[in-house]
This record gives structure tokens, sequence and C-alpha cells, in this order.
């Protein structure tokens, strides 16, 4: 009998598994399975993680539970095998011979398998945190150099069921009106008839009075979100605000944002972040969120990081939508070198035959600018703009005569309306952007950019396609992040178990480069 004792002095006993390391079945099996077999890799690299809070979350009463750390081995098989729901856990644990090797013959129940995965989501970040301590402490990584991207994951929700705001009052309307017929103790209902209500009720409605009580909490849930778009899209830009109508939410995981994914799908999706170590193989930080861009990310996934490694990374590779004055400002207070491409507006492209802002000098003990010709561009105000990740950044306005830009001979490639005359904004950024392209300009950072593509965008095609991290199988965004960690945690273990031991000479060069900087 396996014994544990928790934290409060209790002990707690679990069930002995049906076969040991003696045991002429486990043995056949394991005379079967090649020694590099994926589950032998697993079974090896669980002994990384300190499992006591997994123990210490069972509570010893009622019938003894399974033993985690043999549940934990068939888990991070499955999730390996692109099997990430506990449901595939519990039918596979059945007929597949490796689990049976793995967990030495369990055959734990669907319900014991959901709460399992609820038990060990709360530990997945002190995990990964322990597994991302020992490749520091092996030399495996500095964790000093980064690439973070962001992708888009369909929630567990139908594309065709989603509501704007007239749909779901009726809905709700409805939903009351039924759970006001319900009585509150409903005898028994032969199999397949409905409790209560009439045959004819609408085919989107439970059809057990405890079905529609959690089908209206969602409701609600979908309604207080469903409220907080509509205010973000009145505070828009009248010409990027949408008709509210057009405004939906998912009814069965109302936490999901409702947008197109790379198929140009319309349908629930959350957005999936990693932070990806350029000089290994390991994940330094993930996350997962109810938003459609990746506007806004870096800095929680900069804190992340932090406390999965104890730092945040020196250097970090991104693309452009990380790339703006709000985040070169983070990065600077955090020491963080940021690397991606510039966009100074949405609509540069269609600006380009205009000379561009490059062009002119900025005087700074002028508060002004001095265009090709030797004119000024004068204050003339300033205004603070509002960014769709919820964030502000004040831009000051500066303009030239337009009697000076009417006899201008560049004014055809300059002004859009020589009589007003050209304008420019200078964002309260501006010397941390300037510096930004001048850096993006040189050969090393064009050719250290190119290690983005190899790290972090090869991490979500391994996700997507081997692991089939293409929908959650959970609902709400707490089961999707547990979801995303276990698979980062399955990831991590592994590239801990493939690594090698580095020389002296490797250890000597990873200190040198700690203490001189990237």
């Amino acid at each position: 009998m396996f014994i544990r004792r928790r934290r409060s002095g209790k002990t707690v006993s679990f069930a002995d598994p049906p076969w040991n390391e003696d045991s002429p079945q486990w043995q056949e099996l394991d005379q079967e399975l090649a020694p590099d077999h994926l589950g032998r890799l697993v079974v090896a690299s669980i002994e990384a993680l300190d499992l006591s809070a997994l123990y210490a979350s069972y509570s010893g009463v009622g019938s003894k539970p399974y033993r985690p750390d043999l549940m934990l081995r068939i888990a991070l098989i499955e999730i390996q095998r692109g099997r990430h729901s506990p449901t595939h856990w519990f039918q596979d644990t059945l007929e597949n011979n490796v689990l049976r090797w793995a967990a030495f013959g369990i055959q734990p129940s669907r319900t014991c398998w959901h709460d399992f995965f609820d038990r060990a989501a709360l530990c997945l970040e002190a995990w990964n945190h322990m597994v991302l301590n020992q490749a520091q402490e092996r030399g495996l990584t500095t964790a000093e150099r980064a690439a973070q991207d962001g992708s888009l994951v369909a929630a567990n929700a139908s594309r065709h069921r989603l509501l704007n705001q007239e749909r779901l009052e009726k809905r709700l309307t409805q939903l009351d009106a039924a759970l006001g017929m319900d009585p509150a103790a409903p005898p028994p209902q032969p199999a397949g008839a409905l409790e209560t209500v009439s045959d004819a009720v609408p085919g989107w409605m439970a059809r057990t009075p405890t079905g529609r009580l959690g089908q209206r909490r969602r409701y609600v849930k979908a309604q207080d979100h469903l409220q907080e778009l509509l205010s973000a899209n009145a505070r828009r830009n009248p010409a990027k605000r949408r008709e509210p109508k057009k405004i939906v939410v998912s009814g069965s995981d109302p936490e999901s944002v409702p947008n197109r994914d790379k198929e140009k799908v319309f349908r629930p999706l959350y957005n999936v972040q990693l932070l990806c170590d350029l000089d290994s193989p390991f994940i330094l930080g993930y996350d997962v969120l109810a938003r459609s861009s990746d506007a806004g990310t870096l800095e929680p996934m900069l804190e992340r990081v932090s406390d999965l490694v104890g730092h945040k990374p020196r250097q970090l590779l991104a693309d452009a939508t990380y790339v703006t004055g709000a985040d070169l400002a983070l990065c600077h207070v955090a020491g963080v070198t940021l690397y991606g491409p510039w966009m100074e507006n949405d609509f540069s492209g269609k600006a380009a035959k205009y000379l561009d802002k490059r062009q002119f000098t900025w005087l700074p003990e002028e508060n002004a600018y001095r265009c090709p010709q030797g004119h000024r561009l004068t204050a003339i105000g300033k205004e603070r703009r509002q960014h769709t990740d919820g964030r502000s950044e004040m831009h000051y306005r500066y303009r030239c005569a337009g009697a000076l830009c009417r006899t201008c001979p560049l004014q055809t490639t300059c002004a859009r309306n020589p009589t007003r005359g050209r304008s420019l904004r200078r964002s309260e950024y501006e010397d941390l952007i300037e510096a930004h392209k001048a850096r993006m300009d040189t050969p090393e950072a064009k050719e250290l950019y190119k290690l983005r593509k190899q790290t972090v965008e090869l991490n979500y095609a391994d996700f997507k396609e081997h692991r089939r991290l293409r929908r959650f199988w959970g609902r709400g965004v707490n089961r999707a992040q547990a979801q995303v960690g276990f698979a980062v945690l399955a990831h991590n273990l592994l590239a801990l178990a493939h690594s090698p031991t580095p020389s002296e000479n490797q250890l000597a060069l990873i200190a040198t480069s700690r203490e001189n900087g990237p």
C-alpha cells in the first residue's frame, strides 16, 4: 500500500496498482517496449518533478485513490500522442498496452480522470518552473534570448450558435419562463422523456431543470461579456466602429472571442501565447488569453517568463504586432532589447507616395521639425490616442504653414493638401521608436531575427500538427490554459530528457555570457 503524509500531518493511503515490476503481465509488456520508446522517456522524465503538492490535494477520505504519479505518466504520454482530453485518457487506458505498462495496469474511471485534470492543473506552473530551473542549473539554457508569438485556437463551442444582444435577451426571457415552470423537486421521468415543460421547447434549450440552470448561468456570463464588448465598441473611432447587432458572443463558452481564424472561419477562439528560447528547445513561457489580437500581450508574457524562469530575457524577437511605442518603453524599463519590424500605422502602404517622416529633421531645442526644403513644422497641439488593447499614447502634432507648402517644388510628393500644409505626428515614445528602427536596419539585427521562424513558429506547427492542439476540449479560459500548460510541460520534460549534459567548457562559456551580457 502506497502512503503519503499530507502537510497537515495526516496520512493518505493510495490504492496499490494491479501490477508491479515483478508481475508477469508487466514484464511481458516491458520486453515488447523499445529502449527509446516515448513511454520510457516520459516515465523517466517525471522524476524531475516534485509531486508533493499533487499528493497533498487528496484528502484521504472515501475510497483509496489511484496513485497520481501513475496517472500523470498516462496523461503526459497521451498529450504527446495528441490526446488531450481526460475522456481520451479513460478510453485509451483500457486499450493501450504502453499506458498499461507505464501505470502498472490501473484503469481509473472517466470521473476520476476529470478530477485528476483539475487537481494537476493547479500544479502546472510550479512543475514548469521546476523543469526550467533544472535546465538552467544544468547549463542547457541561459534563457537570455527568446522569441514570442501568438496563435488562435478554436474554443469548444459551436460557430453556428453565436448570439447578439437581441437574441441573447430573448433566450434569457424564454429560459426564465421555463425555469418558472420547473418544480423544485421534479418526479423521476422515463428515459428519453422531458422532465418538465412541454415537448415543444426550442431546440437550443436544455432538456432538464439542472441543465437549464447551468445554461442560464452561462447566458448571464455571456451577457456581461457582451456588454463589455459593446462598451469597447462605442469607445472606438467612429470610422472603425461596428454595428452593435454584429457584435456576438458564444452562449456555451462565454469567455471565448468570436473572430476569424487562420482558415478565415468565423468562430469562438482563444489566443495562445508562447515565448520560446532561441538557444534551446525549451518553452520559457505560455499563456491563453480571451482576445483575438496579440496587441498588449507582451507585458503579461514577460511577467510570466519572469515567474517561470526567474528573470526576463535580454533579447526578444517578435512580429510587428508587439512592436509599439508603449511596448518599446516597457522593454526599455525592463532591460529587454526588442527586435521586430516597425509598422508606423495601418495605412503606411497607402501613404508611400508621400515623403516619409524620416526625411524630416527633428529639432528638439525648438520643438519643431525641418522639412527637406528647410521649412519649419511647428507644434499645433497634442492628443491622446486610444489603442485597441486598452492602452493610450500621447501624440504631438506639427504643421508647416500652407503658404510655404503651396510654393514648394515638393508639394506633390510631400503634402496631401498643400493649402493646409504638411503635418506630422510625434509619439511620446518617438526617441525609442527611432532607435528601434535604426537597430533593425543593422545586419546583426536582420541576421538575429531569422531565428524567430526557427523557434516559436516551429513550436506552433508541432503543437497543432503533431499534438493536434487545434481545438480545446474544455470550456473557459482556465481549462484552455491548463491544456496548454500540460502540453508545454510534456514538451519541456522531453527536451530535458533528450538534452546532453554540457561539458565544462560549455558551462564556462555560459557563465561568461551571463556576466558580460548579450
